[in-house]
């Protein structure tokens, strides 16, 4: 591969926004030391805030170690594995901090994962400890017999509350599915008792930045989901790498929205870590809803946001968006799907803010590409690749070949924020990241002259109709710019001509009306008529990760099962 490839000139570099640089001068700073330097340089800044409850970088830290010695005196130690399986409340957060304070490994995991799910994540990761809620308790408690945890910690939405709200919980909570009765069992211990029955202990367990830090389950969106191999210099880097890239929002001067959920990648990395590093006040937000999200943005004046498509569609079809003050929003950054241009112009006018769109995988701890927040934002395009990543399109067929500016081909990735490898898989991670440390991504993309890339479609979503490649996000895109449509998602189905055709899967807004028909014709006048969908069905919603993307695979299983 020639050394003078359009790739290895970076010319990304010259569509950057004034003052950044393609160079970090990277610190080799653990996860726990930015919560340390935000508790010393602003003690009594608030640091989170749940319901209206709010705790300050100081209580943070302080809880922070007190829950360190509390997993010391249960046995963890250096290199065990703690499972957190929390929506976005207070422990969640003091539960990471601590694990990495004691060199223990983090296993995040989705709360609303089956049993099987999680028996697998638990198992593969050999986790010997567990904080969850009261309200999967009793799940729990059976499901380890199955583990090897040992201990089981367990919080409760109420524990943490404004002093009217934790009087009037217990009344409401039960009736609301908020809160279970907990019957006693064997090393299962109130999250509350056992921080009140700890010293803090400050101390940092010795680790090296090379070391694992933690376990990331992917999505499984192609089979059982892999355990990511995540080191404290991916996490650490990745958080200087964003810090860079937005030099305009000031260290303990923002209020950041705590609404991705902190057990992805995505919330983990650009809203829980990258808050605390910058000494900024996190609102937390378990349940993304429409209503909690312009609640929260407008009663906290929140000024950074993070946030998926979903998340943006559902607050602007939200009735309440009409008298909701919005324009504390400074910056707001979308990623895990492409954002209409309607949605954008929408959201933006609303609030006056800038959305920059990004990428990134699990495996990349989540960030690599993000639009120019001063400077040009190309809708549709992912952006540029930010500060020390390296990126090369290759044909899909023979990776040693490099696409020219235009063409699409599977994106490559190298960079500090890649991962180590997968967890117990030496075979996969062999496959996915070449001798020279560039990783496949499994995405095809392209790149413009100016250096933006734009994901084209996952390789393995790809349709061949009659002969032809389609890419289905190119329909869902055209889906999306329909007025009555609210969400829309596309797959290949058999076809006895073409081999395979496309079938869209249809959300309507609230109080509107389409027939098949009329979605076909209006995708005649956009689409190439091999594209064209051949069905169309209207679903109430469409099945949604975590993050709210939708699951193009999960609609697959669906349709195949008839």
């Amino acid at each position: 591969m020639s050394d003078q490839s359009i790739y290895t000139k970076k010319i990304w570099l010259n569509s950057y926004e004034q003052g950044i640089s393609g160079s970090v001068d990277f610190k080799d700073i653990l996860i726990p030391q930015y919560l340390e330097n935000s508790a010393k340089d602003y003690p009594d800044k608030t640091a989170l805030v749940f319901q209206g409850f709010s705790m300050s970088y100081r209580e943070l830290n302080e809880m922070v170690a007190r829950f360190s010695a509390a997993l010391k005196s249960f046995g963890i130690q250096k290199g065990d594995s703690v499972a957190i399986l929390l929506p976005n409340v207070i422990p969640c957060v003091v539960a990471y901090y601590a694990t990495l304070r004691i060199g223990g490994v983090v296993v995040f995991n989705n709360p609303l994962y089956s049993d099987r799910e999680l028996e697998h994540q638990f198992t593969d990761s050999n986790s010997k400890f567990l904080i969850t809620l009261d309200l999967l308790v009793k799940r729990m408690v059976e499901l380890r017999k199955k583990t090897k945890i040992k201990t089981i910690v367990y919080t409760s939405i109420g524990d943490y509350l404004p002093f009217v709200k934790r009087l009037l919980f217990p009344l409401v909570a039960k009736k609301k599915g908020l809160a279970a009765n907990v019957s006693p069992a064997s090393d299962l211990h109130k999250f509350k008792d056992v921080i009140a029955a700890n010293e803090p202990d400050y101390s940092q367990t010795e680790v090296s930045m090379d070391d694992i830090a933690m376990y990331q389950y992917t999505g499984g969106t192609t089979g059982v989901s892999k355990g990511v191999m995540l080191t404290h210099k991916n996490i650490s880097h990745q958080i200087q790498q964003v810090q860079a890239w937005f030099p305009s929002f000031k260290q303990g001067d923002e209020v950041m929205l705590g609404a991705l959920p902190f057990f992805h990648v995505f919330g983990m990395s650009t809203s829980m870590n990258f808050a605390v590093s910058m000494a900024w006040s996190n609102i937390l937000v378990p349940k993304p809803q429409p209503e909690p999200l312009l609640e929260a943005v407008s009663k906290f004046k929140v000024t950074f946001a993070p946030l998926v498509p979903t998340m943006y569609i559902g607050m602007l079809d939200h009735p309440n968006i009409e008298h909701t003050d919005l324009t504390s929003v400074k910056g707001c950054f979308s990623g895990s799907a492409p954002l209409p241009l309607e949605v954008i112009n929408n959201f933006q006018e609303k609030t006056g803010a800038v959305i920059v769109e990004g990428y990134g995988l699990t495996e990349t701890t989540p960030v690599t590409h993000i639009n120019p927040f001063k400077g040009t934002r190309k809708v549709g395009s992912i952006g540029l690749p930010i500060p020390e990543t390296e990126c090369r399109i290759v044909d899909i067929d023979d990776p040693e070949k490099e696409m020219p500016v235009g063409q699409a081909g599977e994106l490559l990735m190298r960079g500090p924020q890649v991962m180590k490898g997968y967890l117990n898989k030496p075979e996969e991670t062999e496959k996915t990241i070449t001798p020279d440390g560039f990783l496949h991504t499994g995405d095809v993309a392209k790149m413009d002259e100016d250096g933006y890339f734009y994901i084209v479609d996952r390789i393995k979503d790809m349709i061949i109709s009659g002969g032809y490649n389609v890419y289905p996000r190119d329909i869902d895109e055209v889906l999306f710019e329909h007025p009555k449509i609210l969400e829309a998602c596309c797959i290949g189905i058999p076809h006895p001509k073409r081999g395979e055709a496309v079938k869209a899967f249809v959300v309507l807004k609230e109080g509107k009306e389409m027939t098949q028909q009329e979605v076909i014709d209006y995708c005649t006048e956009k689409l190439a008529k091999y594209k064209l969908p051949v069905e169309v069905e209207f679903r109430q919603e469409l099945p949604k990760s975590n993050v709210g993307k939708i699951l193009r695979k999960d609609l697959r299983v669906q349709e195949q099962a008839g």
